[in-house]
């Protein structure tokens, strides 16, 4: 059985900026693997290229066995890749049920969206009290949840996150965190950009650490927590106090 995800010797940027060379990764399936990395490292171009809102100027994406590489933004959805972006990107003016809603523009089921609005008001119950809300009128921490529930509402089998943690207090993002571990129990794949990293090594399976445009290191949460270098760089560890 194929991996639900694997980027192979992707080289990607903007126009003539190359920012990605020869990066290639996997995420299984049910794994929430993490990407971490400074700023400018190519982390949100990653996530960028495999959705296909950048297209790789070599290299494959391959979903479920299938080279999506260079396939326009709805196909790679529909094939079951879906990214909650940086910012949240909410229609601010518009009620949470609305936003969320347009997450399954693609599907034409009613009896299919009904079950993923219900998949999503059991993940995040505020969402149900709230759905007449304006969106761009709650909390951060809302809107970060009604971000992720518009993602979810497209039914993904992959689910990308692009810095769902950016302005969070620690106790939303405790919450959102164990929404994604529930997430990963229901089945749902997760490749989850993130530059809180000890917080993000300690929910996901595996972990790339990007820099400069290519993968530095790769491993188990486990062995990157371990790592000097990713202990220094990106954790805020003194190594001189691991024996």
């Amino acid at each position: 059985m194929s991996d639900p995800l694997v980027v192979q010797g992707v080289t990607s940027g903007y126009g003539h900026v190359t920012v990605l060379r020869d990066v290639s990764l996997r995420v299984g399936s049910g794994e929430i693997v993490a990407i971490l990395g400074s700023n400018g490292a190519g982390k949100s171009t990653l996530l960028k290229t495999v959705v296909g809102l950048l297209k790789p100027a070599a290299g494959d994406v391959v979903v479920a066995g299938k080279n999506m590489a260079g396939r326009r933004p709805e196909q790679i959805a529909a094939a079951g890749v879906v990214l909650v972006p940086e910012g949240r990107q909410l229609f601010a003016g518009m009620t949470v049920l609305d936003n969320l809603t347009l997450g399954a523009y693609g599907k034409r089921d009613r009896a299919s969206r009904r079950a993923a609005l219900e998949r999503v008001h059991s993940l995040f119950p505020i969402l149900k009290e709230r759905s007449s809300q304006i969106a761009g009128s709650m909390s951060g921490g809302q809107q970060q949840m009604v971000a992720i529930g518009r993602g979810l509402m497209a039914q993904p089998d992959v689910l990308l996150l692009d810095e769902p943690s950016l302005g969070l207090a620690p106790v939303v993002l405790q919450q959102v965190f164990e929404a994604l571990t529930t997430l990963r129990e229901q089945g749902i794949t997760i490749l989850i950009v993130e530059q809180n990293a000890m917080a993000t090594l300690e929910m996901a399976d595996r972990g790339y650490v990007l820099e400069r445009g290519r993968v530095l290191t790769e491993g188990s949460s486990d062995s990157l927590r371990a790592d000097n270098r990713v202990r220094s760089a990106y954790l805020g560890l003194d190594v001189t106090a691991v024996s």
